[in-house]
């Protein structure tokens, strides 16, 4: 597919989840985090008459659901004005809070701005991992705490994990915690190791670990009496088909095709964890629509048939995609070549196909006994 036929099926690619990083500040040094944000002020982020704009112009092709996020999105002082233009827009908003600054209050604040929900991350089943994890002492009480805040007031919130070595055999009480404090959704993260998580490359868990994983969330998914969510493991939508042809729901990688990422600067992109720039809002006049529909990298990875290496001829490409930013961090792959820039580079070996083949292996030496 050229880019001029991919710009004319163009209107089957809307967005439905942007995740806008109104601020990078924030008081944690979360070990794996993208944005390596540190707690100091950050010059050139959107302004609020800025944001009010993009969300306009977003509101005039689409209706996703916004995330505000950050760094720590509740550092700035107009991030419920935000909330509540995006509300009147039609837009859904939800907030990923670190959990510090959660109180009752805040709660009643976001739900008069029209926030429908929140996330809170909480990578250990204790303290100790949890901490450890986030790099500031307390964070595991302000993050518990901060959902005891959400039940009171009733905002539902659900609970990301970011799944690594560390916290690999902890996944089951945790997943038992967001339970038992009320959480509507189980949100595992598979590491993709940039940023601050460039350090954690060693923290991945191995091949027949994530597939293994994997199998457990789909049984967890299948019966477990919570919802169950997988971020940045595009083959989980795999592991579900093989289980059940029928299986519906769960898709692979939304990046580009009905998610996008915008930085603190305005720098819009696949995902948080690709900084391959797509488009600078703010030399396009606030225009994201104009980026979404030209961007030669969202087209590029909208044609699921142009895909080179093992993804190109897998016969689950339509539904995973690969992890392009896990291909670049692991490879420096870069994501649109100037050969051809309507097509995006691919590991050779196929991102998430090198998980999917040493699971498979370890399934036939099961089965062979």
């Amino acid at each position: 597919m050229t880019s001029d036929e991919a710009r004319m099926t163009n209107s089957t690619f809307l967005p439905r989840l942007i995740a806008w990083e109104v601020t990078r500040s924030c008081p944690l040094a979360c070990r794996h985090c993208r944005a390596a944000a540190r707690n100091q002020p950050y010059e050139d982020e959107l302004t609020t008459d800025e944001g009010r704009r993009l969300l306009e112009n977003i509101a005039s092709f689409s209706k996703p659901t916004i995330i505000l996020t950050g760094g720590e999105p509740m550092l700035r002082d107009d991030v419920y004005d935000l909330a509540a233009h995006a509300n009147r827009l039609g837009l859904g908003v939800v907030m990923a809070p670190c959990g510090m600054m959660v109180s009752d209050g805040a709660v009643a604040r976001m739900k008069a701005s029209g926030i429908r929900c929140i996330s809170i991350s909480i990578d250990g089943a204790a303290a100790e991992t949890h901490d450890a994890f986030r790099g500031v002492s307390g964070a595991f009480d302000s993050a518990v705490k901060a959902t005891q805040a959400a039940r009171r007031g009733g905002l539902d919130f659900q609970i990301n994990t970011t799944v690594t070595r560390h916290n690999r055999d902890e996944l089951q009480a945790i997943r038992d915690l967001a339970v038992r404090l009320g959480a509507t959704v189980f949100n595992p993260f598979l590491l993709v190791p940039t940023g601050r998580g460039k350090d954690l490359a060693g923290q991945e868990i191995s091949p027949e670990e994530y597939e293994k994983t994997l199998e457990w969330l789909a049984e967890q998914q299948a019966g477990s009496g919570i919802a169950i969510r997988v971020t940045c493991a595009p083959h989980y939508t795999r592991i579900l088909r093989q289980r059940d042809p029928k299986a519906q729901g769960a898709k692979g990688c939304l990046g580009g095709k009905s998610f996008a990422f915008i930085s603190h600067v305005g720098k819009v992109q696949i995902c948080g964890f690709l900084e391959t720039e797509c488009g600078d809002l703010r030399r396009k006049d606030l225009d994201f629509r104009k980026i979404w529909d030209t961007s030669e990298v969202f087209l590029a990875v909208r044609d699921a048939d142009s895909y080179g290496g093992k993804c190109g001829v897998c016969e689950y490409r339509r539904i995973c995609g690969g992890c392009r930013s896990a291909s670049t961090s692991r490879r420096g792959v870069p994501q649109a070549t100037t050969r051809n820039p309507g097509t995006l580079s691919r590991r050779r070996d196929g991102d998430g196909c090198r998980r999917s083949r040493a699971g498979a292996r370890s399934r036939r030496r099961a089965a062979d006994g």
